[in-house]
Formats: C-alpha cells, structure tokens, sequence
C-alpha cells in the first residue's frame, strides 16, 4: 500500500499505442464519409432490401448486387445497440473469454490446406487427425484460451468438412472454439452440434459455444454467402467475427492509414447489418491486415506493418467500444525456426501491449498455408512471458522491500530470507521450454536446442493416453450431423487441389 503520497499514479501494466486520439477519430470519419460517398457492393438481396429498409441508399442494382451508400447517422444507430462485452465459453464450462477492452485471449487460426506432419517434418496435406491433434494441444498448453481447427479436413468432401471439422476439434478440446462454415447450411449444422454438445438452446445461450469467423472481401464487398452468414448469425445469438484482410498494395492502398480506413469502413457495415437484423446482436471486429511483399507478392503475416496496422485497429476498436480480433503467433516461415520464433515473439508481444482481446492464428506458418504443431507449443511459451511483462512492475511499500534490505543489510544476501521465498515464484517467471543451464549441464543433457525441445514437448502431448472428452451417446448424436450433411453432398468428389 502506498502511504504519505496524494495523487499517486500507478501502471498496472506496459502499453503500446501507435495513433493518438485526433488520428483515430480522422480515420473513423474518413470510413464514413467512404460509407456514405463511395458506398460498398453487396452481393444478397435479403440484405440490400433490409439496409435500405433501415434508411440506406441503394444504386447500381445489377442482376445480383447493388451499391449500399450508408448514411453517418445509422452507424451511430448501430454503434448504440452493439454489445461493448462478449462472452464466449467452452463446452467445459470453466473456460470463458470475456471480450472488452484490454481483456486479451490467445488462440489458434483456422483452415490452412497444409501442415507440419509432428512425426516425419514433411509438409503435407491436413486431415481430420491433424485438426483433433492440434485441439488436443490448445487443451494441453495453458496460454491458449480459444481454438481454431489450424487445418483444413481434407479426407471430406469438399462441401461438409466443416462439420467434421467442428466435431474434430470437439473431440480434442472442451475450450472455447472459433468455427468457419462453407456456406448457411454449414453453420446450422454446426450450431445444432453445438447445441447437441451443450445440451439444449437453453444452454448455449447461458454462453454460447463458439464464435463465427466471417470475412468480407476487399475491396468494400460483401458476398452473398457472407451476408447470409450475418443475419443467421444475428437472429440465432451467434457472436461473430467479422474481419476484413485488406492487402496493403493490392487489395487496398498502399498506406497503411488508407488500409485501416478501408477496413474499417468494411466493418462497420458488418456493425450496422447486424443491428439492423437484431439489435444487441454481438460482434466482433476483426482486423487481419498487413502488405504485400512485392518482391514476392505474398501476403505477409510476420511484417512489422502487420503488426502496427494491428496495434492502430486495436486502438481504434476500444475507442469505439467493440471487442477486437486480433493477429500474432504467425510467421512467413517455411518451417518452425529461428525466423518463427523472431516473428511470433514481435507480433505475440505488440498483441497483447496494444489490448488486443481475441488474438487469433497461433500457430501459422507460410502466410497462412501451413500449420505446425511445434509454431503452436513455442508460441504458448512466448505467452507465457509476455503475459508476465503485462503484468508490469507494482510499486507499493511490500515491493519496495525497504524493510527487507534493512534485515539483510550491506554485504548480506536474500536466498534465506522469508521475503524471497515467498515471492520469487510469483514475481520471477519461470520458463518451460526456454534453456538456462551453463553449457557444460546443457551440454550433458543432449545439447538440445530449443527447436529439439519444442518437438518433444509435442510428441509428449499428442502420445499422453486421455479419457475421450465425448462419451459414445454424444459422439454418435455428433456423427449423425455429419453423416447426414455427407449425404446430401455425396455427389461431390474430393477435391485436394482446392487450393492449388
């Protein structure tokens, strides 16, 4: 406590802002006057019919689209409406996010076609074993407090691997978990799974099981298939995501200002959509945005302009009052290495120092492409330490230990003092996986480095013998859905080059 000081301030932890306030407010109104002055292509009916029922106004109507023009005054309808707070919790009812300003949760992306076989270090295809491995590491690491499936089920057919994707990721893990649908009848199947799991509507809107990941397409559109997610997700209390990935260069301009401006001027349509469908609706706005590397023309996702047009979308989030979806824990790298280390650890940091709250796509390597199981426990380290840096330094008569240093005096030392046993496990950090030893014991014990370290941390989680987290009953209810869903599209063929 501190004692014989008026106005004292505290930091309770490290913050990293990059825009100030007169520069979020100039990019919020220049996202309006976009709204408003160049408009946005929707690509539904159902959702041009009810913007314009709410005050829009619609031009170019072409067979299947029409230019929606939005108005300043219905986004500040929309804003007023929009929950400040989501709640997210898993099928263990213990794990819970709650999704307001400078509350941070890490956890993994979703849907890369390839991934880091744990066993032979090949790249390959993922399967549905891949995305219940990996929701077995999210329910093993402790700093990962979400999950996504961080793999694509290809040994489906193309048009119900979402489902199976949703059930793989049930098998693994009873986190809170961030689903992606091929279309509206995979999102109804994957909520009447949810409701299978939680047992009942009733439950699920005690706090819903998962969130929807939604994202429009830049630049200024938004599909049919997007759209229908949206109000299916509003009239049904489905918290979702909605995240634009504008390209700084190629899919926006080439500042990152002009970036954040389009951005946001796509998601805030995604705002007033959703309260115009159902007030109260709850969302998230994402933010995946970063730059083309235009040697390569690749979209970066280890870049320092990620990692700042990340920061300043999260700065303009909490200004506006929503939850933020936020990126870290990725890497261009090919591989689990040093360069997957250095980027993670930059973007896992300036993630959490900026107050992102669901900070997503742990375990990302190749721009989205691959995933790793060794990026994943790596990075839960890198978490882990960050996490203690935000807790900062407190400064209070016990910490100061004046006291203490009296006791011990000049010349003295502290390791049997009552002071250092009782603190040092909660004010020093420990690390796991990260190495200290001199290097003659390092160098008795293996000399293993910290990529050997991280690869046995993984085969040690995937080889643990665990009680299946689904019992027989509820595993088959669960099937059942997907069966039912492979039936209707059994007509399909497996289509492993979907993505080139």
């Amino acid at each position: 406590m501190q004692r014989k000081k008026t106005n004292y301030q505290v930091n309770a932890s490290p913050i990293f802002e990059v825009l100030t306030e007169e520069e979020i407010e100039a990019i919020y109104f220049s996202a309006l006057t976009v709204l408003y002055e160049t408009g946005v292509r929707v690509y539904d009916q159902e959702g041009i019919d009810l913007a314009h029922s709410m005050g829009a106004i619609v031009e170019d109507k072409t067979g299947d689209s029409a230019l929606v023009k939005i108005p300043p005054w219905l986004i500040d309808k929309a804003l007023a409406t929009l929950p400040r707070k989501v709640v997210v919790r898993g099928p263990d009812r213990k794990y819970k996010m709650e999704l307001y300003k400078n509350s941070f949760y890490y956890g993994a992306g979703s849907d890369t076609p390839f991934t880091i076989d744990p066993y032979t270090q090949e790249r390959r295809r993922a399967t549905y074993k891949d995305v219940k491995n990996f929701a077995r590491l999210a329910q093993a690491l402790p700093n990962l407090d979400f999950h996504m499936s961080l793999g694509i089920v290809q040994d489906k057919a193309v048009g119900t691997y979402d489902r199976w994707q949703y059930l793989a990721m049930l098998e693994g893990t009873t986190k809170p978990i961030n689903i992606t649908a091929v279309d509206i009848d995979g999102l109804k199947d994957q909520l009447e799974m949810a409701y299978i799991r939680v047992g009942g509507k009733e439950e699920w809107r005690k706090g819903p099981l998962f969130t929807l990941y939604i994202e429009p397409v830049s630049p200024l559109s938004h599909s049919e298939e997007v759209v229908q997610k949206i109000l299916f997700a509003s009239d049904n209390e489905i918290p979702f995501v909605y995240t634009p990935c504008p390209l700084a260069g190629a899919t926006a301009p080439a500042t990152l200002a002009g970036t954040a401006v389009q951005a946001l001027t796509e998601s805030l349509f995604g705002i007033f959509l959703s309260q115009a469908r159902k007030p109260g609706a709850p969302m998230i706005i994402g933010g995946l945005m970063s730059n083309m590397d235009m040697r390569t023309t690749i979209y970066c996702y280890g870049s320092p302009e990620m990692a700042l047009l990340s920061s300043a979308y999260t700065q303009i989030t909490k200004w506006l009052g929503v939850p933020m979806y936020e990126t870290a824990g990725c890497s261009d790298s090919k591989m689990f290495d040093g360069q997957a280390a250095m980027e993670a650890t930059i973007n896992i940091a300036t993630a959490a120092l900026s107050g992102g709250n669901m900070i997503h796509d742990v375990g990302y390597l190749e721009q989205g492409l691959t995933s790793s199981p060794a990026m994943m426990v790596a990075s839960n380290e890198i978490i882990d330490m960050v996490k203690r840096i935000m807790r900062g330094i407190p400064v209070n008569d016990e910490t100061k230990a004046l006291k203490v240093m009296d006791e011990v005096g000049p010349g003295g030392h502290y390791l049997d003092h009552d002071h250092t046993f009782d603190r040092f496990k909660t004010e020093i950090w420990r690390p796991d996986l990260i190495d200290r030893q001199n290097w003659e014991n390092w160098n008795e014990k293996g000399s293993k480095t910290f990529r050997e370290r991280t690869h046995e941390r993984v085969i040690e989680i995937l080889e643990r013998e665990e009680e299946p987290l689904l019992d027989e009953k509820m595993y088959k209810e669960l099937h059942r859905v997907c069966e039912l869903a492979d039936e209707k599209h059994k007509d399909e063929e497996l289509d492993y080059n979907m993505f080139g």
